[in-house]
């Protein structure tokens, strides 16, 4: 079993069937996932890091949403351009990105 030292979560506005609408997608957050993804792998965080999409966390204004564990940090508004810093200084560094905080 993996156990990754972070795991985080990003609203994509999926639903139930499968489709995904909503206001984080409508807000790229499938672009932030893509993002994340790839910052994973050129880092080679792919065992200490695990990505999952999510349904509505139900504070669409705050979105698109990023929740990472074990700490239980709740980011909004994350843009694509938001990605790299998550990963430099909460990931990797170990401190919260306050002004994105929610």
């Amino acid at each position: 079993m993996v156990k990754p030292k972070h795991h985080l979560f990003i609203c994509t506005s999926c639903r139930i069937n499968g489709s995904q609408q909503g206001y984080c997608f409508q807000q790229d957050s499938v672009k932030v996932l893509q993002t994340f993804l790839e910052e994973i792998d050129e880092r080679e965080l792919s065992g200490d890091v695990m990505l999952n999409n999510t349904g509505c966390f139900g504070i669409c204004e705050k979105g698109p949403i990023v929740v990472v564990y074990p700490e239980g940090v709740w980011y909004g508004n994350v843009t694509v351009d938001d990605v790299e810093r998550i990963m430099d200084e909460h990931i990797e560094g170990g401190k919260i990105v306050e002004d994105l905080l929610i």
